[in-house]
């Protein structure tokens, strides 16, 4: 076994007196060695009731024989970061989440580690340290919070984030202001839309890293215990079968991901992180075959922000199984590929229904045609650039504007609160990239001022930032290279025409190469926004958006 060295023989000696100073016993110690990563904490809500996941998985390692053993991962909440300097420490953290776990299982050889994870970049971040150590691994989150309740329609994290725009125009009173403040986040566990954290629970669960269940269980429902506990009891399977995570995160398995994702309408960063997990398996995931899966592959869901459902609802409607089987219908998965049950995804989704076709839409009666997401190029973004084509309305698939230039979000929602953007142009952030921000800020406060300002049908906005999951509207992200690297975004200029064009995956600024090589010419790159500690690192070391922000 793994644990070996601390186990086993005379040499093991000293490691086992400082098992036994755990309290371990002798029978313990001749017993797998199971770790349990606990993203607990007291200041992110879908991590809060994280210590009763943890306590449901230990007996479940228990059950099966093993003796768990916890040690922490940081999280950080992207809702509480937004809008200040704390959200260049978002991305940022999943990296630092991989390397810790890297750190801590290999100093301390488990058998197997079971990755107690919930939101945006800890699930992330454990399936890229899951596939870095490929020891035997499972996932399993601590669920999605409820929809709260405000003037008989139910609401989220992303309703509270456009009513701050929406209040400042005179558009809901001060009362109903409060109300929403007070109901949007009823609940723990992670935040109730397709945002990030439970696009990545349920791609979690898609890559065949989790068991059914694990992207929409919500976290309030004892099935999530229960399922905690089968995820303690898998892992000791996993061990017994030295089940790997690339045995399972294979190039299909991304496929999958990739196909589900369309189906789903995940959040943008989801575009992010699969080609950051890719990269820990030895997969380069070129995203540039998104759209080639997205013609394929119709939308089916309309999760908030996209629409007014919830991952309560989903789950209800029969869950990621549901909408896996609706899919493959259509030949778009792979179904012959293991999972951490120890059955492919064919046997995982054999009989799995939709019992409510307003949640999950069939194959015959899709939302749209196409998938959730496109990735959009042109002379603006030749690397790419993302987009929650599911959450754009129909008026502004195709968008022609004036370019309104800003340097830095802050700049942005100023103006944009100040009432200088106008109806038809397009906000341009820059600057805000992985190496330029650094740490590619989300720019849910600019796009939530748009959408409460009642511009959300006729202003864009484009960056090489990135978007939160809670986003909607003509958003476009990732630009790539980015404008700390000299990239074409770097070269727009105030009032420069640009032309969106999503459904030809297209977007571009009118100006010829000519002009466009003269202000390459002349652009001088910024002087480092970070000069100590972990960002400026990061700044260094970290690839292009549409690489996944992976660190070289």
């Amino acid at each position: 076994m793994r644990s070996d060295p601390l186990t086993k023989g005379i040499n093991a000696a000293p490691q086992r007196s400082l098992l036994k100073a755990l309290g371990l016993c002798d029978a313990e110690i001749g017993k797998p060695l199971i770790g349990v990563v606990s993203s607990k904490n007291d200041i992110v809500p879908g991590h809060m009731n994280l210590d009763k996941i943890v306590d449901a998985v230990k007996q479940g390692v228990a059950l099966a024989g093993g003796v768990p053993i916890v040690f922490p991962a940081i999280a950080v909440c992207d809702g509480l970061a937004m809008g200040h300097v704390g959200m260049k420490y978002s991305l940022v953290s999943r990296e630092l989440i991989c390397d810790s776990t890297e750190a801590m299982a290999t100093a301390h050889p488990f058998d197997g580690l079971v990755m107690v994870a919930a939101c945006d970049k800890n699930v992330p971040g454990l399936l890229m340290a899951a596939a870095r150590l490929n020891i035997p691994s499972i996932v399993i989150s601590g669920g999605a919070m409820l929809a709260g309740h405000f003037e008989g329609r139910k609401v989220s994290y992303s309703n509270i984030s456009e009513a701050v725009s929406q209040f400042r125009t005179g558009k809901i009173t001060p009362i109903q202001f409060e109300n929403l403040e007070n109901n949007a986040c009823p609940s723990c566990g992670s935040c109730s839309g397709m945002f990030t954290a439970n696009s990545m629970n349920c791609l979690s669960e898609v890559l065949g890293m989790a068991l059914p269940g694990n992207g929409t269980i919500p976290a309030v429902y004892s099935a999530r215990l229960r399922l905690a506990k089968e995820s303690g009891m898998k892992v000791m399977e996993l061990v017994k079968n030295n089940v790997l995570p690339r045995d399972i995160m294979t190039e299909k398995a991304f496929m999958n991901a990739l196909a589900v994702d369309m189906a789903l309408g995940c959040s943008t960063n989801s575009m992010l992180h699969l080609p950051a997990i890719a990269h820990e398996c030895g997969i380069d995931l070129d995203l540039s075959i998104a759209n080639e899966i997205s013609a394929k592959t119709p939308n089916l869901c309309h999760l908030a922000p996209a629409g007014n459902h919830y991952i309560e609802e989903l789950d209800e409607a029969g869950g990621i199984r549901a909408v896996m089987a609706e899919i493959a219908k259509l030949g778009v998965l792979n179904l012959d590929i293991p999972t951490v049950t120890g059955k492919t995804v064919g046997e995982n989704i054999a009989g799995a229904k939709i019992t409510n076709t307003e949640i999950i839409h069939t194959v015959d009666a899709p939302i749209s045609a196409t998938g959730g997401i496109a990735v959009l190029k042109g002379n603006l973004a030749p690397d790419g650039s993302v987009v929650k084509r599911s959450a754009v309305g129909e008026d502004m698939m195709h968008h022609k504007g004036k370019a309104r230039v800003f340097d830095c979000e802050e700049d942005a929602l100023n103006a944009i609160y100040g009432g200088k953007i106008n109806a038809g142009e397009v906000v341009v952030i820059r600057y805000e990239g992985p190496k330029g921000g650094p740490g590619m800020r989300e720019m849910l406060n600019p796009t939530s001022a748009i959408m409460g300002s009642g511009l959300g049908n006729c202003v864009a906005l484009i960056t090489d930032g990135r978007f939160s999951g809670a986003t909607r509207g003509a958003a476009i992200g990732h630009v790539s290279p980015e404008a700390a690297v000299g990239g074409p975004i770097a070269l727009i200029k105030e009032g420069d025409m640009i032309e969106i064009d999503i459904p030809n995956n297209s977007i571009s600024v009118d100006v010829s190469d000519e002009e466009m090589a003269r202000r390459r010419a002349e652009w001088k790159p910024r002087a480092p926004r970070v000069n100590h500690g972990y960002l400026a690192r990061y700044a260094k070391l970290v690839s292009s958006g549409m690489k996944g922000a992976v660190l070289s």
